[in-house]
């Protein structure tokens, strides 16, 4: 990891959020990378273009992996369980930080 990288980490951890995020409900198909079988068709709560907050049926462990893939066809996109807590039974609300590319939610959002 070069300096700026860690830098920015650092900088976010002091500052709180960098990136605002945005209220959108988005269909997405989710699933974990060592359990594929296991996905689900589930929603956003909000998104940014390096990350969401989904809903889920089960609990997720804090930097799990996992694809996100929007139901209108674009490419699954990798991503990190940052967090996981119980929204209510059976339902967890997870953070997913994007690794290795952006996403433009703006054509797929229904807010």
């Amino acid at each position: 990891m070069n300096g700026t990288a860690t830098w920015s980490r650092l900088e976010q951890k002091l500052l709180g959020r960098i990136e605002k995020r945005l209220p959108a409900s988005v269909p997405v198909y989710l699933t974990g990378l060592r359990e594929p079988r296991s996905g689900e068709q589930t929603t956003t709560e909000n998104v940014s273009p390096h990350g969401a907050r989904t809903i889920s049926k089960r609990l997720w462990r804090a930097g799990e992996e996992a694809l996100i893939s929007v139901l209108t066809g674009e490419f699954p996109q990798a991503g990190r369980v940052v967090y996981c807590e119980q929204k209510t039974e059976g339902h967890f609300c997870l953070g997913l930080e994007f690794l290795t590319r952006s996403v433009n939610w703006e054509n797929d959002s229904r807010t």
